[in-house]
């Protein structure tokens, strides 16, 4: 499928989304909120992928919220009886908000590989993803404060149990530019290159590895870890246990060690890909 603000591909099961309309600083116009989920369930329902890796073009990863988005609203969102308007701004919300929770809810690994500008929804999508890795002249700015606002997509939930939580305080009241060097040094990122050809060949080195896994213990894996974000250490390992018990079986272990020895690369069975209930 062709999308208008961003491609995709796949090769060698990872999948890349690279967002692609560098002229607009790959701003989110309402295009972007229809086919972002569309792709990303694409990709998980297919099963061909066992990591996912999102990127951009131009000089910046992404200016977050298209003005056209704010400029040009459902009309009817402010029409007719205020609690019913209420009601339907908290709806919209939520269907925003659920663009980048599918980051999360996707089976596999999503990898973000940042350069220049991410800004405003840019950081509530990449709060979403399991890693994030920037160039040297990448910065992050939860700009909603500056326009008025709340940060409403996920960051002010997300970003404090990425970093310590006085800082994501901080930069969410005063809206000001964390640069790369600072994300790297509180953990909001992985690691910092040079450009972005470098960092691009680093991040699909790193997603090859994570495709060479066995893909029912990686997603087990983020799943669990997921889990135990929201949930109590005892909570969390009750659900390992169940897991465990439920999905794990020794196949790929087997076969694992069979590699091993022979020294050959195991080829492990991919997750299955998601069919229509039956009726």
């Amino acid at each position: 499928m062709s999308y208008a603000n961003f491609s995709l591909s796949l090769e060698g099961h990872i999948a890349h989304l690279q967002l692609n309309r560098p002229d607009a600083y790959n701003s989110m116009d309402q295009a972007f909120w229809r086919d972002l989920p569309a792709a990303i369930r694409s990709i998980d329902e297919a099963a061909d992928a066992r990591v996912i890796v999102i990127s951009s073009t131009g000089k910046h990863f992404s200016a977050g919220m298209d003005l056209e988005v704010f400029s040009n609203p459902n009309p009817t969102l402010f029409q007719g009886e205020r609690g019913r308007q209420a009601e339907g701004m908290r709806r919209l919300v939520q269907q925003l908000q659920a663009c980048f929770n599918v980051l999360e809810e996707v089976r596999m690994p999503v990898i973000t590989a940042i350069q220049g500008g991410c800004i405003g929804g840019a950081v509530d999508m990449v709060c979403a993803a399991d890693m994030r890795y920037c160039t040297a002249d990448a910065f992050f700015q939860v700009k909603e404060t500056e326009l008025g606002l709340a940060a409403d997509l996920g960051t002010l939930q997300r970003m404090p149990r990425l970093i310590a939580p006085g800082l994501a305080r901080e930069l969410a009241y005063t809206a000001r530019k964390m640069p790369a060097a600072e994300a790297l040094q509180c953990g909001f990122v992985n690691r910092v290159y040079d450009d972005q050809d470098s960092m691009l060949a680093e991040v699909m080195q790193i997603a090859q590895q994570i495709a060479e896994r066995s893909p029912l213990a990686v997603t087990g894996t983020k799943q669990m870890m997921n889990y135990a974000r929201d949930h109590s250490v005892a909570d969390s390992l009750t659900m390992m246990a169940t897991w465990q018990a439920g999905m794990f079986q020794p196949t790929d272990m087997i076969q694992t060690f069979t590699a091993k020895m022979g020294k050959t690369t195991p080829d492990y069975e991919g997750l299955r890909p998601v069919t229509e209930p039956l009726t």
